[in-house]
């Protein structure tokens, strides 16, 4: 703060002022942030109502259309909820997917991979693993006919959310390594490796058990299903009968 000169009582003074005059529309009745005010006034439609030679949309559309439409690109609300969820009860979250995604055209590489790992928070792997596909194969199978205009790192770097934080239920609270892991019912398996305050962690999730391997010299304090464990140097900890 010295080098730089940085006036904290200033700075701070501006965004105590923003905060206080930010508008966050909610619909009491739904139980939902609105996505903008006058959102609920729109014809409000699904995804499906939509022909498939329509889509995308914003290359079909004009764009007049479209922000008439109650039609969303990306997660907005969702992104929110998603960066801070833990401000938030599952109830709040799940009843702001249920009503959104359902409207949401995904023609953004931004916005599947954060409804895919909002999916695994309410525990709807099917949705979850649907979003995923959507995520990983976005340029492969071209999903919005852009690819080629050049790739789209987000989706991959989506990817890796959307099996790490999605299926994984990789968080980090109070300095402690949280997991809430999930598989899709097609898969027999998947792994991942995370690095933490200079430890590496190896996660191997199958059906029936969770097997974590720590690669290094010190144990690191997990917390699985709201269950602690210390894991020790390789220490494997198998868990029983986890997706529920």
């Amino acid at each position: 703060m010295k080098k730089w000169s940085f006036d904290e009582e200033a700075e701070t003074e501006k965004w105590k002022e923003i905060v206080e005059n930010m508008h966050f529309p909610f619909d009491d009745e739904l139980g939902i942030f609105v996505q903008q005010d006058g959102y609920l006034e729109k014809e409000i439609k699904t995804v499906d109502d939509l022909l498939p030679e329509e889509r995308p949309i914003n290359q079909h559309w004009s764009w007049d259309r479209i922000l008439r439409s109650c039609y969303i690109k990306q997660a907005d609300v969702l992104q929110g909820l998603f960066i801070f969820e833990n401000s938030y009860d599952l109830a709040t979250i799940r009843r702001n997917f249920e009503f959104y995604e359902p409207r949401t055209v995904h023609e953004s590489s931004l916005s599947s991979c954060i409804h895919s790992v909002i999916a695994s928070r309410i525990r709807n792997p099917d949705k979850a693993y649907e979003l995923y596909l959507r995520t990983s194969r976005l340029d492969l199978d071209d999903y919005n006919n852009e690819v080629r205009e050049g790739l789209h790192i987000t989706s991959m770097a989506g990817t890796w959310m959307a099996i790490v934080i999605g299926f994984g239920g990789l968080r980090v609270k109070n300095d402690i390594l949280i997991f809430n892991p999930l598989i899709p019912d097609n898969w027999k398996s998947y792994s991942f490796r995370v690095l933490f305050r200079g430890s590496i962690i190896e996660v191997n999730v199958s059906k029936n058990k969770i097997i974590f391997n720590n690669h290094s010299e010190k144990t690191v304090d997990l917390k699985v299903y709201d269950k602690n464990f210390k894991l020790a140097k390789h220490l494997e900890t198998d868990i029983m009968n986890y997706n529920k």
